[in-house]
């Protein structure tokens, strides 16, 4: 994809606008504070520009007080922390707790807009492995990270809680569909990998397939990989836990929030030339042991921009790939057992054949299907590069409606116009890396500085494994998972 067809990217001006919404310091003295001081406000705003701010839910209904922030701010007194995080997503909060739960740092975490209206919020939830591939380089960190995830969903058991209330919490499984010759020798493939690598995978041949989703279309060539132990989660419910683990932190002076704070600058020290601060619209937040960048497609923005100045010429090749998800909220009509997806979802192949590409630009839609905790059928999806522009095209979710209904042919029953008071859709910025693997670490020549970004449609999927991977990096402990695949240096180079 030509560059000219992102369009101009921001630029530092636009770091410094600010939505309708007033900007404060979020600090709760309490883990209950937030159950007795909370109302709702609206966390979508078209007018957003900066990282956190890539999510636009399209919708008929008032659907969207699953989030909010306290009416009167409580400003923290201290502007010094040992890690200061930029970006408030899955990856940013994670990091944050991590740090929180496994040392005795402050953490200050920084965000333009609020939790769950970039990409996070955009997403499906799920935690499959089905589409992954054993001996890459992502299997490991996603492997890790799965079973941390796993593992907290055990211990909020073993508190007495319920992972599905506190998380949206699912073993649903996950199928893997595949209707060709080729994708049948493919699968096959992939089940021996996965059992070799030591998850339990079953390849099903048609027959099974048909037991195992009764309205899944099936014929003589459909089979799929089956794995049974695959969960899923709800990111709004999730961040809003890791959120509360936070925050818990918070009375004992370890932890704070700037939400609705772009950031304007790095400051340097004048005594080594490191970053020792960052200015936000009304904070100047200074970091004794790092900074992490975790600002999803924005990264690359910041980075460019921010350091330019300071004649280093940092090409941080991230960029916004932009995706579609269409959610029909309490949706029965579709029995649904595990969550699907099509073969075809492991390379994305670019599709020519639709209205919205006549201007040349390049798009995918795979199935993929799930049902959340909450009984709404989740349906998609599409990806491709048009900038940072959020903006609904019914033309791609047309296509996504056209290309389920040749997998559950239920549906061509059903006119998606009819559904419209039902629907939602998800419009979200996948940070896209080329080579299909994020920058985890520090950025070479400012070694207070480090990236976690890039993790396009695996961010919650990858989420607890990356935290633990920098907060390790931070601290110089050995990592659980090799980190030289994802280091900086290899796409600045």
């Amino acid at each position: 994809m030509a560059s000219s067809m992102l369009g101009p990217p921001p630029t530092a001006r636009d770091f410094c606008r600010v939505t309708p919404m007033a900007t404060h310091c979020l600090f709760f003295p309490s883990p209950n504070f937030r159950r007795r001081s909370i109302t709702h406000r609206s966390t979508f705003s078209s007018h957003s520009i900066f990282f956190g701010a890539s999510l636009k839910v399209h919708t008929n209904r008032n659907q969207l007080g699953r989030f909010s922030r306290s009416p009167t701010p409580i400003y923290c007194s201290s502007q010094e922390f040992d890690v200061v995080i930029v970006g408030a997503g899955i990856i940013g909060l994670t990091i944050a707790r991590q740090f929180l739960t496994s040392s005795d740092l402050s953490v200050a975490i920084v965000d333009k807009a609020l939790p769950c209206s970039g990409a996070t919020g955009a997403g499906q939830g799920y935690l499959w492995m089905a589409h992954k591939t054993p001996g890459s380089d992502i299997w490991d960190l996603t492997w890790r990270s799965h079973q941390l995830w796993k593992m907290l969903a055990e211990s909020l058991k073993e508190q007495g809680l319920n992972p599905t209330v506190e998380l949206g919490w699912k073993k649903t499984g996950s199928l893997l569909v595949g209707r060709t010759k080729a994708q049948l020798d493919m699968l096959k493939g992939r089940v021996k990998q996965l059992n070799e690598a030591g998850l339990k995978a079953e390849y099903l041949c048609n027959s099974d397939l048909s037991e195992q989703e009764p309205d899944l279309f099936v014929d003589k060539d459909s089979a799929g990989a089956f794995l049974p132990d695959d969960c899923q989660l709800d990111a709004y419910l999730t961040v809003s836990y890791i959120e509360k683990v936070n925050r818990s932190f918070a009375s004992k002076g370890r932890y704070a929030e700037f939400y609705n704070q772009p950031v304007k600058c790095f400051i340097r020290s004048n005594s080594n030339g490191e970053v020792k601060a960052i200015e936000t619209l009304s904070h100047t937040l200074h970091s004794k042991k790092g900074i992490i960048v975790a600002a999803g497609c924005w990264t690359g923005c910041l980075m460019q921009d921010s350091f330019r100045n300071w004649g280093m010429e940092l090409d941080v090749p991230v960029r916004p790939r932009k995706g579609h998800l269409l959610v029909l909220q309490n949706f029965d009509y579709l029995q649904l057992n595990h969550g699907l997806m099509e073969a075809g979802y492991v390379d994305h192949p670019t599709l020519s054949d639709i209205e919205s590409s006549e201007d040349g630009r390049s798009l995918s839609v795979s199935m993929t299907a799930t049902v959340d905790a909450a009984g709404n059928l989740l349906i998609g999806s599409s990806r491709e590069f048009v900038g940072f522009s959020t903006e609904l095209d019914e033309s791609v979710v047309r296509y996504i409606w056209k290309r389920v209904a040749e997998f559950f042919p239920k549906l061509e029953l059903l006119s998606l116009s009819n559904l419209s008071a039902n629907r939602k859709v998800r419009i979200g910025l996948r940070p896209y890396m080329p080579d299909g693997k994020p920058m985890i670490g520090p950025v070479p020549g400012l070694s207070n500085v480090y990236l976690a970004a890039g993790h396009e449609g695996g961010g919650l999927s990858m989420a607890l494994g990356t935290a633990e991977m920098v907060a390790d990096t931070v601290l110089g402990h050995p990592t659980k998972v090799d980190c030289a695949p994802f280091a900086v240096h290899r796409v600045l180079d």
